[in-house]
């Protein structure tokens, strides 16, 4: 099988399975999370909670870039399908002006909060290569699917908009306003995902480096109120059509 072929093979695959497969990295991420509180160990707890705080709004950054693109996006675009390459038009404006997987972009800068929260630098190298070989293979898919469709539209887009890292003076205005509807419809299961990760860290690392269960009243009011905040929008979107917009 020639390169190019195997390449979109393995994306495909990837495609299909990237909500499931970075559960396999749990065991390194317990490995790693036995060698976390380097900053608390010299520096006191104050600094380490100061540090956890930064790197929990480093996460949210990459939920509010992801919130941008949904919330500019058209239907038929930025979609969360898994079986399939789906695409009922290219989107070249907003987000999609400045970089050609800003969603992915996303993703990395929660990924990048997320190893800055355990705070042990091989996690951080590994996690990242392992995020561009992880990507490279299902960016190659989609943009295959995307130059076969739309041929030259998509070639001139190619050529002036970066694959990943944004150059904002590309920037051009979205076609469509804001939606916030959309925003909430499609991201609040990315909203319970960053804090749920962050929540079982903390009872992680508390657990295996300190050796005892404990947690403060603050996480368990965090994670209780965002379990709520997902209930209510998880009911929105499947029982209501208060979340719909047309053309989204």
């Amino acid at each position: 099988m020639a390169l190019r072929e195997d390449m979109e093979k393995q994306g495909n695959w990837l495609f299909r399975w990237r909500s499931y497969l970075p559960l396999l990295g749990i065991p390194i991420f317990i490995i790693a999370i036995r060698q976390s509180g380097i900053l608390e160990k010299k520096f006191g707890d104050d600094v380490g909670d100061l540090w956890g705080v930064f790197a929990i709004i480093v996460s949210f950054l990459g939920l509010i870039v992801r919130c941008i693109t949904a919330g500019y996006a058209p239907r038929g675009t930025s979609g969360r399908n898994t079986k399939s390459q789906v695409a009922e038009r290219l989107n070249t404006t907003g987000m999609y002006s400045i970089s050609r997987n800003p969603l992915y972009l996303g993703n990395f800068i929660i990924v990048l909060g997320v190893t800055l929260f355990i705070q042990v630098w091989w996690l951080a190298l590994l996690v990242w290569f392992g995020f561009w070989l992880y990507y490279e293979r299902i960016i190659f898919t989609e943009e295959e699917f995307l130059r076969s469709k739309f041929k030259e539209q998509f070639m001139e887009w190619a050529k002036n908009t970066p694959i990943v890292i944004p150059r904002f003076r590309n920037w051009k205005k979205p076609e469509l306003e804001f939606s916030f509807k959309t925003v909430l419809r499609r991201e609040f299961s990315s909203f319970l995902s960053i804090v749920a990760t962050f929540f079982f860290l903390e009872v992680a690392i508390n657990f295996l480096t300190k050796e005892r269960f404990t947690l403060r009243i603050s996480w368990v009011i965090f994670f209780a109120i965002s379990v709520g905040i997902y209930l209510t929008f998880f009911i929105l979107k499947k029982k209501t059509k208060l979340l719909n917009v047309s053309g989204r």
